[in-house]
């Protein structure tokens, strides 16, 4: 029942003998520090890989599995859209991620009832809220809105479609199409701090500090939109931070402040 943060925690307490890891690489969860405990930590560790990533050089056992043309599928979009994709190449023998999983769950005595793509769609389907169904209200109360203070915004961001991911290990043409790596604020908050458009804004949080360039754009104040995992600019592993958190802003081509001491006289 814990979700990925939880699994990771209790990963990097020791407390779970082993992991299966299928696709994930630490620099995209929420806190990647957090991810290279639990990978030293945990004691035994399954990787599903379609190339060599940073838990290969952790996992006692390394399944390579079908990329996607050599498998059927579904992606969920950012903003929860189902985009399912069937088999594109056939006949190649690779082992799709579902099988390779009901396989291991087979090993463990376990009932997964999963053993092929078309029985997990039907299974989401039963799973998922239908017109007739709608889903649960939530029992949690909804947390008081953060409000940034000056010289602070909120974290906007998202991963573009090219950028420092794995999949573009090894094009260099490719990753140089990628758009440049950049902060977009208000005009409002970038009057605030006083950088200018096309200025250098140092975003920061206890953990680390990021410099880019600025866009003036039509965000809400205190706002501030980067990258996810520009090449260069990795937010997660440099901030620690994620959509929704508190960070600080400054503007790094201001000159340092010199203070000047006064004796009495």
């Amino acid at each position: 029942g814990r979700d990925a943060d939880a699994i990771l925690t209790a990963a990097a307490e020791g407390s779970l003998a082993a992991l299966v890891i299928g696709g994930v690489d630490p620099d995209d969860v929420a806190d990647p520090r957090l991810a290279a405990r639990a990978l030293d930590r945990a004691g035994f560790i399954v990787s599903l890989e379609i190339r060599r990533s940073a838990v290969t050089e952790h996992a006692d056992v390394v399944l390579p599995v079908a990329p996607p043309v050599e498998k059927a599928g579904r992606y969920v979009t950012w903003e929860g859209r189902r985009r399912p994709f069937d088999l594109t190449i056939t006949n190649t023998g690779a082992i799709s991620d579902g099988r390779v999983l009901h396989a291991l769950a087979e090993e463990m005595e376990v009932e997964l009832g999963l053993p092929s793509t078309a029985a997990a769609r039907d299974e989401l389907v039963l799973l998922a809220p239908t017109p007739t169904r709608a889903a649960a209200a939530p029992t949690v109360a909804a947390a008081a809105p953060t409000v940034p203070g000056k010289g602070e915004a909120l974290l906007a961001t998202w991963p573009e479609l090219i950028d420092a991911g794995r999949l573009q290990d090894g094009d260099d043409y490719l990753a140089g199409t990628a758009k440049p790596a950049r902060a977009l604020l208000s005009a409002a908050t970038a009057a605030e701090i006083g950088v200018a458009d096309g200025g250098t804004v140092a975003v920061a949080t206890d953990r680390g500090t990021l410099m880019l360039p600025v866009v003036v754009a039509e965000l809400p104040d205190r706002v501030v939109w980067l990258p996810t995992n520009a090449r260069g600019y990795p937010v997660r592993a440099t901030l620690g931070a994620v959509a929704g958190s508190v960070v600080t802003l400054a503007n790094s081509d201001a000159p340092p402040v010199v203070g000047v001491a006064g004796g009495a006289s």
